[in-house]
């Protein structure tokens, strides 16, 4: 199977875990056609191989990025201007995939970069409490519940066609779970950390043209 049979498959067939906080909101946008018709079109048009690439971690999807298109770190803006992929989720932008974005267009574009990057998440489905973005680490119940469904997605997911010399985590709490889990699975030499590109945008936004060198630096 191509990389982009392997994560269309992946993607389209995720199911809820079960077992979750009743705090707890769970978005998954796969069980939408539309987002299935995003999946397969975006995975076709960048990743239609069986080449190796680099794979960079974010910890869960936002519910107005990938919790609305189904692509990490790709609001539905960047999906139709950067990605050319027409979709009816409206024209809200994302603060972490306008950074991704702008990465991308100084690495040379979408084409470019995806055929040698896969930008993904630890855990696929976003993840939501009191009406806001909720991370997989913020209890440790709720990552008691998620541990092994994370294996299992970092698993399945490097089986695509991942790199085995790094991997890139963003931001340095995951990089904590991913180097614990890394361990186990024995796979990546060595997990990178970079900054993720929600504090870069919220914290750093003077700063963003010198973190996008950065992260051109380490992905080149």
């Amino acid at each position: 199977m191509t990389f982009a049979e392997e994560a269309i498959d992946f993607f389209n067939n995720q199911k809820e875990p079960a077992g979750l906080p009743s705090s707890l909101e769970i978005i998954n946008p796969y069980k939408e056609r539309s987002v299935k018709f995003i999946v397969e079109k975006f995975y076709n048009s960048f990743y239609d191989d069986n080449n190796q690439r680099i794979f960079i971690f974010g910890i869960n999807p936002g519910r107005f990025g990938c919790g609305t298109t189904g692509i990490a770190f790709t609001d539905p803006v960047a999906l139709r201007e950067s990605c050319g992929i027409e979709n009816d989720l409206g024209f809200r932008k994302e603060l972490s995939s306008q950074f991704i974005y702008e990465m991308i267009k100084e690495y040379g574009g979408a084409e470019k970069f995806f055929s040698k990057v896969f930008v993904t998440a630890v855990y696929p489905l976003a993840l939501i409490k009191d009406g806001k973005n909720h991370n997989y680490y913020d209890s440790k119940k709720l990552y008691e519940v998620l541990r092994n469904e994370i294996k299992k997605s970092i698993y399945s997911q490097i089986n695509f066609g991942a790199r085995k010399d790094f991997a890139v985590s963003l931001g340095k709490k995951n990089a904590l779970f991913l180097s614990e889990i890394n361990q186990e699975l024995d796979y990546f030499k060595e997990i990178k950390v970079l900054e993720h590109p929600r504090y870069i945008m919220q914290y750093r936004r003077k700063k963003v043209k010198d973190y996008i060198e950065k992260y051109i630096e380490v992905l080149k």
